[in-house]
């Protein structure tokens, strides 16, 4: 199969080398021109045969709509969109409409794998019209880890991006819960090697998870996170997921305060948010700041 790839970053790049593994031709634009394929999007369409589905992996938010503005006026009827950046939901809703309107069919994608995807691949939740979901599937395939898991049709338009936002309010959580008991061994005079503590639960507990692994990666690397400001950012789908919830009165308590405690580490040189940080590196590669000497 064919397809176009928009946005070749840390994500995009390595997805373009897991499809063209699986043996599908991937062009790629991207504004680095180390990176890309072509000059341009009116390259990048012209390259590709009829019935096109073009991949946009850029940020959410005013970069994604401009990029969908432009394939409008370049993509014909028949053609596909594919938006698997981090966009919210109700921005799927608006992007489908306005390409439906000229016969382009869009599908929301919501991708999760991070720097690893490229050989452990990615999950995917994808939203949208079966006729235009049913088409990518060869992609998807190729995209998804080996075995029975890790992609799933989950419903109309919105649904992938809204179910990629409720997994990152989960893993907002769950990195707070790991960030807070690290600090509190690290606290007490009695635990006189927390990183053996963490790698201890790797095995037959029931807390093991890939973010553990991760977690013990960061303390090899730096025992004690010394080398971290305990500062961390908020992607966005944190905010939403809470937002969500409001809006449907679903009470989601413990995403809620990881979230405020992303808020907290703006303040003060935070050690749970050193671990928050070295977490969000490890798994996306998300930019960390130093400690200040």
């Amino acid at each position: 199969m064919q397809l176009g790839l928009i946005g070749l970053g840390k994500m995009g790049g390595n997805m373009r080398e897991r499809i063209r593994r699986a043996g599908h031709t991937v062009i790629g634009y991207d504004r680095n021109p180390d990176l890309t394929d072509v000059q341009d999007l009116a390259e990048l369409v012209e390259r590709l045969d009829a019935p096109r589905t073009v991949w946009v992996m850029v940020p959410a938010g005013a970069a994604t709509q401009s990029v969908i503005d432009e394939l409008g006026g370049l993509l014909e009827a028949g053609d596909t969109v594919v938006d698997g950046g981090n966009s919210r939901w109700t921005d799927d809703e608006k992007h489908a409409a306005e390409l439906g309107a000229k016969g382009i069919g869009f599908v929301d994608a919501g991708v999760s794998g991070g720097v690893w995807g490229l050989e452990n691949g990615y999950a995917l939740m994808v939203g949208g019209d079966s006729e235009h979901v049913d088409r990518l599937r060869p992609i998807f395939d190729a995209l998804k880890p080996d075995g029975p898991y890790g992609y799933v049709h989950a419903g109309k338009v919105g649904a992938g991006h809204f179910s990629k936002m409720v997994h990152n309010g989960i893993e907002y959580a769950m990195m707070q819960a790991y960030a807070e008991g690290w600090e509190l061994l690290e606290k007490v005079d009695s635990v006189t090697d927390v990183r053996e503590v963490f790698r201890s639960w790797q095995e037959g507990t029931v807390i093991r998870s890939w973010l553990l692994d991760l977690a013990v990666n960061a303390l090899d690397e730096d025992e004690h996170l010394d080398k971290l400001r305990g500062w961390a950012q908020d992607s966005g789908e944190g905010r939403w997921t809470v937002e969500a919830a409001i809006d449907n009165a679903v009470p989601l308590p413990a995403i809620t305060a990881s979230l405020f405690a992303r808020f907290s580490s703006r303040q003060d040189d935070s050690p749970q948010m050193k671990m928050i940080a070295a977490l969000r590196n490890q798994f996306g590669g998300h930019a960390v700041e130093s400690a200040k000497e």
